[in-house]
This record gives C-alpha cells, sequence and structure tokens, in this order.
C-alpha cells in the first residue's frame, strides 16, 4: 500500500506539472515565465519517479518474510542464527508474526492536492490577496527622471506613475492624462478603490503589491474585485507632488474592461492575449 500511494503522488504531480506547463500557460499563475522549462523537467522526472516506485521490488515486506526464514531456519532453540535475531523479529512483528508497519490512511488526503493540479489548476493571486497585503514601496529613483513623452493619455505602469508623483521634484505629471491597467481590489472604507498589479520576484510565494487609489470611476457603484481595467485619468490632488506625502491616487475619466494580460504578474504595460 505504501509503494502504491508514492507511486500515485508522483505520478499525479508530475502529471499536472506537464499539464500546466507544456498545454496552457496556467503556470503564469504561480512562477514567471522564465521557469518553464525547470517545471517541465520537474514534471518529467516525477513522473518516471512514479513509474519506477510502481515496480520497485524493494519494501519492508521483503524484510519481514527475510527475518521470519531467518527464524525457522535457526531451529527449536532459536540459538543457530542468534536469539537476538528472533526476539527483534518478535518485537518488529508482533505476537502475531506479521508486519503491521504500513501507510496511515490520512496521507491519502496527499493525493487531493495534487489531483486537483491535474484536473482544475487553483486560481490565481488576485484582489483577495492584495486586500490583506499592505502596498510596497517602490523603489528611489537615483539617476533622474526623463522629460515624458507629449502622447496622450500617456501610457504608465503603476510602478511609474507611484514614482512620479511623489519622487519626480519637476512635477512633470500635474495636469496630465494618464492610462493605467490592472484588477481592481475594493476600499474597505468604500471610498473608491484600487487598481492593483501582483509582482512575482520569483513565484507566487515571493509576491509584492502596487496599489493605486482610485476615485471617480464614473459610476456610482465601484467595478467588481479582480475586474481588469484600463483606466484613463489625471493624479488626484492631496499632498504635495514630487514628495512621499503626495499619494499615489487617480482621478478617473474612463475606465474600460480589458482581458487580463499574459504578464498580468508584472508591472509592464501589458501584454494582451494572442
Amino acid at each position: 500500500m505504501r509503494r502504491l500511494l508514492q507511486s500515485l503522488l508522483l505520478k499525479l504531480t508530475g502529471l499536472g506539472l506537464l499539464r500546466i506547463t507544456l498545454f496552457s500557460d496556467t503556470y503564469l499563475r504561480y512562477v514567471k515565465p522564465g521557469l518553464r522549462p525547470v517545471l517541465i523537467a520537474s514534471g518529467v522526472v516525477l513522473l518516471l519517479l512514479g513509474v519506477v516506485a510502481a515496480f520497485s521490488r524493494t519494501g519492508n515486506g521483503g524484510h519481514a518474510h527475510d527475518a521470519h526464514d531467518g527464524h525457522a531456519f535457526g531451529g527449536h532453540d532459536g540459538h543457530r542464527d542468534g536469539g537476538h535475531e528472533a526476539h527483534a523479529h518478535d518485537g518488529l512483528e508482533g505476537h502475531d508474526g506479521h508486519d503491521h508497519s504500513g501507510t496511515p490512511k490520512i496521507a491519502w488526503l496527499l493525493v487531493l492536492p495534487a489531483l486537483s493540479l491535474l484536473l482544475f489548476a487553483p486560481p490565481a493571486l488576485g484582489a483577495y490577496t492584495a486586500a490583506r497585503s499592505g502596498a510596497e514601496p517602490v523603489a528611489v529613483q537615483k539617476k533622474g527622471f526623463e522629460p515624458l513623452p507629449a502622447t496622450s493619455p500617456l501610457p504608465l505602469t503603476l510602478t511609474d506613475f507611484t514614482k512620479r508623483v511623489q519622487q519626480d521634484r519637476s512635477r512633470a505629471i500635474q495636469g496630465r492624462t494618464v492610462r493605467l491597467t490592472g484588477f481592481v481590489t475594493p476600499d474597505a472604507t468604500g471610498d473608491g478603490w484600487y487598481l492593483t498589479r501582483i509582482i512575482f520576484s520569483c513565484c507566487a510565494a515571493d509576491s509584492q503589491t502596487v496599489k493605486i487609489h482610485v476615485y471617480g470611476s464614473g459610476s456610482a457603484e465601484p467595478p467588481a474585485a479582480n475586474t481588469w481595467l484600463a483606466v484613463t485619468g489625471t493624479w488626484h490632488p492631496a499632498g504635495t507632488l514630487g514628495t512621499t506625502s503626495a499619494p499615489a491616487a487617480l482621478d478617473a475619466h474612463l475606465t474600460t474592461p480589458i482581458a487580463q494580460p499574459i504578464n498580468a504578474f508584472t508591472d509592464d504595460l501589458p501584454i494582451t492575449p494572442g
């Protein structure tokens, strides 16, 4: 039973990894694109190990029979091969002479996460995670800021917008119409909502959150959580522009639903599927 469970877990996990990496982009919910070859290799190795485990002849059962045979050949007095072996045999197998070792039934619960990876992938990180994590402070721009292009609306990442608002002493962002993209995270206070990006440094375990507070979406009700939007608007005046007292916030003039981009877990300008 133990080898059956081990083999099953290895094969299910290996097949699940291959399904989300070879036949879809689902793996991008959990890791950066550069880790795809590693996941494929891991899936192949796990699958092969599962096949080997299924046909392996080694196990505790063989040792139990060897001990039993040794006891039988030792004669009635049990001293031919040593009395200690007989006593050890009895201690391991119990009074009835059978091997009671085995896999605990609760170990079968490990099949569920492995099976879920194969049949339906866990959902990606989204508004639920973002609402429970504070926005990470953006890195300080050390080389100064280049002049903004005259394009209007000006496409910016959430990080670039935050840097312009809080670090650009020239206040080049003032009065400029910008276009930001991300998904909706509700504001628990009911005062607007957040345009959000979750960024993977390596994988979902080390994710960071960037948020822009949005006011005036053009409707009485805020957009639904996890909706991907392109938001056009201007900086929401508060504090002193060019310093950390200025909030990373936007007065929305137009919101447009968009498809989730392929690079959803970066803070780059969006790349749309297809």
